[in-house]
């Protein structure tokens, strides 16, 4: 079985926001939860609780992100 890039999603404070999603990728939700339920021997997560997750490992990974990020980071310490 192929590794997803989600973990086991961590229970935090949250805070809450309103979106919307096209029905297509609520669906979409809703099988990687029960797929990551299932890989991580979890019980199955809310969907709702994967957007945040996923958002997180997006970012991280983004290296334009970063590097602006870093940027912006420096300046603004001058």
């Amino acid at each position: 079985m192929s590794k997803l890039k989600l973990g086991p999603i961590v229970d935090e404070k949250p805070v809450k926001l309103t979106v919307e999603l096209p029905a297509a990728l609520h669906r979409d939700l809703v099988a990687y939860a029960e797929v990551l339920g299932r890989e991580t021997g979890q019980a199955v997560p809310d969907p709702a609780k994967l957007i945040g997750p996923m958002i997180q490992r997006f970012m991280a990974t983004d290296r334009a992100f970063g590097k602006a990020r870093r940027i912006v980071s420096s300046t603004a310490a001058h």
